[in-house]
């Protein structure tokens, strides 16, 4: 393999092996955890090699610049290194991959940008290891309180600060205020770029969406001797919420997951005495995702009742509609001659958006499969998306 293709997957190669489950083939990048700070530390590699000085800003996302740091007007690009459990190789690492390999174009063709071109490596953009996704932006946008962020725990009981060596230092308008524009190249998560036979999109908008924790408490007893008339079952209940779930999101044409539970004490022959559940609910309009979360609560609600059981619902995270800004969308899209598409997928350029102009491009995923090892994408495409990214950069520096 030869060109850009060729380069791509000899830096791929470098990162591939990182984390990766032996066996299951997915990958175990939770943030701050030994396989990501070696990727962090990569980073660092990639970026002293090229010259970019890099900066952490506090919160632990990191960014290697090309230009004086301290000048208006930056260009920022990149992703995240961190994984769902078990998730696939692309989403996230593929826009950082993309960013050093857009950069080495640039430089090849003589290019030297007018203004900073960033390369950037955002924090527990999943939320996998402490609850809230694009911590790292939310923290620093402002979006979530550096006191609060600090005191978020792990499975294992460890704090984001802890993790983090420090209290995050919170919101940065001074860096905000030094960005132009941010752009993150992605793996398409879907497959309508199979369909439109196109290797390289632009996105228009990301779904409203959001996590909510359903807690279910009821009277842990012995499963061989407790009466099913006597029992206050929370599982039962939670069962309930899975299902009642699924359906409104149906009728609603929306999207709702259940995809992580915890149960005390977890025992093949007791009865649980606590349940919790975490709801993933996405919607194409804000109006359809709040009446989805509201109609679960309230059959929940009445269904606890039946049971004999209590239950409390609580938002852990809420990101609202976002657009894209539409001149520059329209501009990447008139650049690349590529198709536009909407997402239901969370990303750090959802985030930044409230503040930055933001864009997103999209390599083509052939599977249609993300947060699975299933999730792919051919080398040519990859490099097709650097090849994107690049003019896309080349664009917005001059």
């Amino acid at each position: 393999m030869s060109g850009l293709a060729g380069r791509f997957r000899a830096l791929w190669d470098e990162i591939a092996p990182i984390g990766r489950d032996g066996r299951g083939g997915g990958y175990l990048r939770y943030a701050l955890t030994e396989p990501e700070l070696r990727l962090r530390e990569w980073f660092r590699k990639q970026a002293d090699a090229r010259g970019m000085p890099v900066r952490d800003d506090g919160n632990g996302n990191l960014f290697a610049w090309w230009g004086d740091p301290e000048a208006g007007g930056a260009i920022l690009t990149g992703s995240h290194f961190d994984s769902v459990p078990h998730g696939g190789a692309y989403d996230g690492p593929l826009g950082i991959v993309s960013a050093w390999l857009a950069v080495d174009e640039l430089r090849a063709a003589g290019v030297t940008p007018a203004r900073p071109l960033v390369v950037g490596a955002f924090v527990e953009e999943e939320g996998a290891r402490f609850g809230v996704p694009c911590l790292g932006s939310r923290l620093l946008t402002g979006q979530i309180a550096a006191q609060r962020a600090a005191g978020l725990r792990d499975a294992a009981g460890v704090s984001f600060a802890e993790a983090l060596g420090d209290r995050p230092a919170g919101a940065d308008p001074a860096l905000l205020g030094r960005l132009a524009a941010f752009v993150e190249l992605h793996v398409e998560q879907g497959r309508a770029l199979v369909d439109q036979a196109a290797p390289v999109a632009v996105a228009s908008a990301i779904w409203p969406h959001g996590r909510w924790r359903f807690d279910f408490t009821g009277e842990g007893n012995h499963a061989g001797t407790t009466r099913m008339a006597d029992r206050r079952d929370p599982m039962l209940t939670y069962a309930f919420t899975v299902l009642a779930a699924n359906k409104e999101a149906r009728l609603r044409g929306a999207h709702a997951t259940v995809g992580r539970v915890a149960v005390e004490p977890n025992a093949t022959n007791a009865i649980p005495s606590r349940v919790t559940g975490w709801l993933d609910a996405r919607a194409a309009e804000p109006a359809t995702l709040t009446g989805l979360v509201e109609a679960v609560r309230a059959k929940v609600t009445e269904r606890a009742r039946r049971d004999g059981t209590e239950v409390t619902l609580t938002e852990e995270s809420a990101t609202p509609l976002v657009a894209f800004d539409g001149g520059l969308a329209d501009r990447l899209a008139r650049l690349l001659d590529a198709p536009v598409l909407p997402t239901g997928a969370g990303h750090d350029a959802g985030v930044l958006a409230a503040h930055v102009p933001t864009a997103m491009l999209f390599v083509r995923n052939p599977t249609g499969v993300s947060h699975s090892p299933a999730e792919s994408a051919t080398d040519a495409d990859c490099a097709a998306g650097v090849t994107s990214l690049a003019r896309v950069l080349e664009e917005l520096t001059r």
